[in-house]
């Protein structure tokens, strides 16, 4: 199937004339004459007045910040964004000695919050950086990767602080 370019003419059987706007990986935006701009798919049943070649690139933005979200994640050690459960927002942890004369301490758990995620990320960039070694053999990873998993099973305790499962921590699943 050979694309469409933009300033492509063509003849919609439900929505008339138009011309091709923008093309995307699954559609053509077309301005049509009577129903203004509507998106159709690249395989929609339609008659083409006239065809301008051109390269298209199909790639939408949505798709390429997707992959650029994606390659920052596995190749930074930036924190990323997870919500913190909305129970505990704006909440305080209280760390009391069982020595009475001692002070509690009290810290924002949103700070707390933000910590437990940096050592987390901070676990992860390891793990890729200990997969993507050329020095460390088969066997030193694979020993390395069960530490990092017991790493995560210890920190599972602060699951209860995250909004979405999908970021709680796993440890050894039981066999």
């Amino acid at each position: 199937m050979q694309l469409l370019g933009i300033g492509s003419r063509i003849n919609h059987n439900e929505l008339g004339k138009g011309v091709v706007t923008n093309v995307t990986s699954k559609h053509y935006w077309v301005t049509f004459i009577d129903n203004g701009l509507e998106t159709i798919d690249l395989d929609a049943n339609f008659e083409i007045i006239e065809i301008v070649e051109d390269e298209v690139d199909t790639i939408s933005f949505s798709e390429v910040e997707q992959s650029l979200i994606s390659i920052l994640r596995k190749w930074s050690d930036a924190s990323s964004v997870n919500p913190i459960a909305d129970k505990w927002k704006g909440g305080n942890l209280i760390l009391a000695s069982k020595d009475t004369n001692l002070s509690n301490k009290e810290i924002p758990i949103d700070t707390f919050f933000h910590k437990i995620v940096m050592v987390r990320d901070r676990i992860r960039v390891m793990e890729q950086k200990i997969n993507s070694s050329k020095t460390l053999d088969d066997q030193d990873k694979v020993d390395l990767q069960q530490y990092i998993t017991r790493i995560y099973g210890s920190l599972t305790t602060f699951n209860v602080l995250f909004k979405n499962k999908s970021d709680h921590f796993v440890g050894e699943r039981s066999k």
